[in-house]
């Protein structure tokens, strides 16, 4: 419960709403490879990761594949627009890695919304931060260079560096994979 603990924290909960909450949660493991969701469903939970890397990705209008984001320890993997929106997605999420969850699904998530005020506040706090990580990512994509973006995530989300393959970082960057690897054997010589 350590990692639901570390993901609800607001100041308003009280221990009994916390355990409401835990209790709503279930484990679950899944393998390298295996979907959370995938293009046109509708997202009906989410999940806390307590180990493992889950990818989000779509195609473009031409076929290609581009990852959209990557959700790591300790960070909820959700499909916003899906589950509160209840319209099918357009994304995949896969496990990048062997993962163990902490899943709610959406039922027993809006019971504990109405029913909790403080859930209403995390839940507040949770999404306005998202939008800031989102506005972030945007505007870096077009304010920086790829050499910086690398840098950026090698320092803010080393797990990603660590575990994913380059060709979904590269993707994630919005650059080739030949320039990743110019990009990060840069790195290595000026490090």
């Amino acid at each position: 419960m350590e990692i639901l603990k570390f993901v609800y924290q607001h100041p308003l909960f009280e221990s009994a709403d916390l355990d409401l909450i835990y209790q709503a949660h279930k484990r679950i493991e899944l393998n390298k490879g295996d979907f959370l969701l995938k293009k046109d469903q509708i997202a009906n939970s989410y999940a806390i990761i307590e180990s493992g890397l889950i990818r989000t990705y779509l195609y473009d209008y031409e076929g290609n594949e581009i990852t959209t984001g990557f959700s790591g320890v300790n960070e909820v993997a959700i499909e916003v627009a899906s589950i509160f929106q209840r319209i099918p997605t357009l994304e995949y999420m896969q496990c990048l890695t062997d993962c163990v969850l902490w899943q709610i699904d959406y039922d027993h998530f809006q019971e504990l919304f109405h029913e909790i005020p403080a859930m209403r506040e995390w839940g507040r706090a949770w999404m306005a931060f998202e939008l800031y990580l989102s506005k972030k990512r945007a505007t870096e994509m077009i304010t920086e260079p790829a050499t910086q973006r690398y840098l950026h995530l090698m320092q803010e989300k080393p797990q990603i560096i660590q575990q994913a393959p380059l060709k979904y970082i590269a993707s994630y960057l919005g650059v080739t994979d030949t320039s990743l690897s110019r990009i990060r054997k840069e790195i290595i010589h000026t490090s």
